[in-house]
């Protein structure tokens, strides 16, 4: 049977056809007065629609578009929405055109596996996601030049289904393109645009789809096309679906047919930022274009590719870091190397932490090639750096060049709308329509002018809310398992809005520690049923398909909601947790709770979308947590202390979970006054904001990115593919191999006649061997710090040594300086390589210390 296809688009009266235009952008998606548009149309509908404005249009019977053409109210507010959006898209005094200052024009292709920008295109599955979606937005917001490169996925992430027994199952609802904010990418001639993807021995077609993100764009690659086999079309079936060798198609896909599809549109960046490993192949498509292009060898073109190339690592475990079978990544990779002109043994090198090791790692390959690699807060800054130590060994852990910028939150879409136009009202003059920068430490500052009542009556309306939100989910999840309409309606009726509300959210990893709660059932019973001083909480998650240990806590938590009468209606459990979900809890909660094993959490961010709402931590010193806390506006579980087990880690923390919960959260909460209201609480509720929200936004990462990365890969990439640049880099660099092991320093500095007393100068002097190399090619170090317990100097300072003329064969260098502390003082020198037209010299890592 031959199935044809046509597609027929709602037909909206001249005055409110913006409508269409506002579906078809994703900024409605953190503008309330547009999302309200929708809400206006049909409530009960748009909810149905799971907020996807496209689906939800074409659902909307014709004659409601004729009454609402007619109703005035609804048109002044249609009116108003799209000055809002013209004034925004136009705006020319966008914060990047007020503070550009990188050399050309900078455009930075940003890749991810995963984005969160609304319910309505759900290709995304947790934190990662998150994450990028609000990196796009605020893009957008800042007015940076920066579009987003990802995957179209035919079913998306998992919906979690449970059943009687509280057991996770899986279904995958397919996305309809037609009822999505996506358009097929065309070319001048309005042919859509299709490119050709090698895939080992076959060529695998995609299309590309355009989602509009205000100011930018996000391009997505589909290989789900009738010309391909139904193999092929799998690829981008199912977000982080099927087995390893779909996992690799998935991500030669999306890291070299991204680069193609830019191509394709003729989109030229400046910078390409890896967010994660996953599309790491891309650094390969890139190498290959500039060797064809600029008629450079593959050591040349590396080193434009390395410069201009940013690198994300989110996790500090093992099993997130993608690695392959070699075997495996040969089927795919072989041709590529065979185009780069290197051997395989070579191209494995490059992916392969050690020579011995046995995986291909994504994250090395991305760590190898690209010169801006940093972790995601400043505690998994450091982990990384400990992590990947073995890429640069004789380099202390310390100066391994893997740095952090803290994540942060797109305010806007996290922030209840109440509570936005609170803010608006007293912290940013008023302004309810126009933009506002969230990272605005002044503006926050004057959060203690709001009264605590309003500040109260808003928090208590979101909870409200959110019990609303839990309440109906239940009810549809008991009647769906075919429980009687009395059960249901006796066991949805849950929580209670005078009580202290906690809630728990995340992906149900093991190391997240959902269950750290119900440690001692005992002891929870008296918090939760404590009669003068009660205490409920609200969980949601989900487990990863293949991850039944993740499963089983969920059953845990489940079962004991449902079977024990301690607990019933004062746990529950929240099914599908999604992005909506997600707004209400952060908005909703008391308190938001976050145990993972530390360092095990590389950032975390649904504690901070709690925090701009209201709620208060309570959180072990771990990702961005470890910045904030101890602190004494939340509360921090345990500290940095290491244990002997698991289990001895597990049953102190857990002991210190209750104790802060009984003796000093609840106690805070339910000092309350006559009218209800506890201003011991709402004083920690406005300095929490007041230091969180400023810091800890994707603004403020944006524009940190901007600063530290963007500008000098954009910089240094321009200077490289200057005429000859990268020819010379490269020949310089197989001068520093070819000679490196003739190059030694030696320590000639005179002991000291008398004791060095504060304020004295010591000249340091020491005797370099260069062998073929000149000094200009090099620097020599005096390195001042500390002797390490493994033998070597943790640095706390490098100071350059001059080179002051010649000795025989040999260069003296020297350098004078006032100690700058009292006590033992411990130095050594060495030497590293110099180049001032590259980002720095520690990748590939020569090093030299005094032997």
């Amino acid at each position: 049977m031959k199935i044809h296809s046509f597609n027929v688009q709602p037909n909206l009266p001249e005055n409110i056809k913006f409508l269409e235009e506002l579906a078809n952008d994703m900024w409605f998606t953190w503008n309330w007065q547009a999302i309200l548009l929708f809400v206006m149309v049909d409530s009960k509908l748009w909810t149905a629609a799971k907020r996807n404005p496209k689906w939800f249009l074409g659902c909307v019977p014709q004659k409601r578009f004729e009454e609402l053409s007619k109703d005035e109210t609804f048109v002044n507010n249609l009116n108003q929405v799209k000055e809002a959006y013209y004034n925004y898209k136009k705006n020319p005094h966008t914060w990047y055109q007020e503070h550009r200052r990188e050399n050309g024009n900078l455009l930075t292709a940003y890749f991810s596996m995963e984005y969160g920008i609304g319910e309505g295109l759900p290709i995304y599955s947790g934190g990662l996601g998150m994450l990028a979606g609000d990196h796009i937005k605020s893009a957008s917001d800042l007015g940076m030049p920066i579009i987003g490169v990802g995957l179209f996925y035919k079913q998306g992430y998992v919906q979690q289904v449970l059943n009687r027994e509280g057991w996770q199952n899986e279904e995958y609802p397919d996305n309809d393109w037609a009822h999505m904010p996506v358009t097929r990418v065309t070319d001048a001639q309005g042919n859509e645009i299709t490119i050709d993807i090698p895939l080992g021995a076959e060529t695998v077609k995609a299309c590309i789809w355009r989602v509009p993100v205000g100011r930018t764009s996000l391009y997505l690659l589909d290989t789900n096309l009738q010309e391909n086999t139904p193999a092929q079309r799998a690829i981008t079936e199912k977000l982080y679906g099927g087995d390893r060798e779909n996992r690799i198609r998935q991500e030669v896909v999306l890291g070299i047919g991204g680069v193609k599809a830019l191509q394709a549109m003729g989109i030229k960046p400046t910078v390409f930022h890896i967010n994660e490993g996953h599309s790491a192949f891309l650094l390969f498509q890139r190498i290959i274009d500039i060797m064809n292009e600029k008629h450079l060898s593959f050591s040349e073109a590396r080193e434009i590719v390395w410069a201009s190339s940013v690198f994300t690592t989110h996790t500090p475990v093992i099993a997130g870091n993608e690695h392959f079978d070699p075997a495996l990544v040969r089927k795919y990779m072989q041709s590529y190397a065979d185009q780069m002109h290197i051997s395989w043994d070579e191209f494995l090198a490059l992916g392969k932490e050690t020579p011995a090791s046995a995986t291909y790692c994504m994250t090395v390959v991305a760590l190898r090639l690209s010169a801006f690699c940093n972790g995601v807060a400043k505690l998994h800054g450091l982990v990384s750096r400990e992590m990947w130590h073995n890429l640069w060994p004789n380099l202390p852990v310390s100066e391994v060049p893997i740095t952090s910028i803290t994540n942060g939150i797109h305010s806007a879409s996290w922030i209840s709308h109440e509570l936005n136009e609170l803010y608006r009202k007293y912290l940013f003059n008023g302004d309810q329509r126009g933009e506002v920068d969230p990272s605005d430490e002044h503006a926050w500052s004057k959060i203690d002018t709001i009264p605590n009542e309003e500040l109260w009556k808003i928090h208590s309306v979101r909870k409200n809310k959110l019990i609303d939100l839990v309440q109906n989910r239940l009810k549809r999840q008991l009647t769906r398992q075919g429980f009687d309409i009395m059960t249901v309606k006796k066991n949805s009726k849950v929580l209670r809005p005078d009580v202290l509300t906690i809630g728990f959210a995340r992906r149900f990893a093991t190391y997240k520690r959902a269950t750290l709660l119900f440690k001692d059932l005992n002891r929870l019973d008296k918090i939760v049923n404590n009669p003068a001083r009660p205490v409920q909480f609200v969980f949601a998650g989900k487990a990863h398909p293949a991850d039944t240990a993740g499963k089983e806590f969920i059953k845990l938590i489940v079962g004991l909601t449902q079977n024990d009468p301690r607990f019933k209606g004062k746990i529950v459990f929240v099914e599908d947790y999604n992005m909506n979900t997600a707004r209400y809890m952060v908005q909703g909660v008391d308190v938001w709770l976050n145990n993972p094993l530390r360092p095990m959490e590389a950032s975390g961010t649904s504690g901070m979308k709690a925090a701009l709402n209201g709620a208060l931590a309570l959180s072990v010193l771990d990702g961005w947590w470890d910045e904030v806390g101890p602190c004494d506006f939340g509360w921090s579980i345990g500290g940095p202390e290491n244990y002997k087990s698991a289990e001895e880690r597990d049953a102190v923390e857990s002991e210190s979970l209750y104790s802060i919960i009984e003796q000093e959260i609840a106690p805070a909460y339910y000092e309350k006054d006559a009218n209800g209201i506890s201003s011991a609480w709402l004083n920690l509720m406005k300095e929490s904001v007041k230091h969180i929200a400023p810091v800890f936004n994707t603004n403020r990462m944006v524009k940190e990115y901007y600063e530290r990365f963007y500008i000098p890969a954009n910089n240094y990439g321009m200077i490289l593919q200057e005429e000859g640049k990268a020819q010379a880099v490269a020949q310089w660099r197989n001068k520093i191999a070819q000679n490196w092991y003739r190059v030694s320093v030696t320590d000639t500095t005179p002991q000291p006649e008398k004791a060095i007393l504060m304020g004295d100068k010591v000249n340091f002097k020491a005797r370099v061997q260069l062998g073929n190399l000149a000094p200009e090619d090099i620097q020599v170090e005096l390195c001042i710090g500390l002797r390490g317990t493994l033998g070597g100097i943790v640095k706390e300072e490098a100071i350059d040594m001059n080179c002051t003329g010649k000795d025989g064969d040999a260069y003296t260098y020297e350098v004078s300086m006032s100690p700058l502390n009292s006590g033992r003082q411990d130095y050594a020198m060495r030497i590293l390589p110099a180049n001032n037209n590259i980002p720095n010299v520690l990748t590939p890592l020569f090093i030299r210390w005094e032997e």
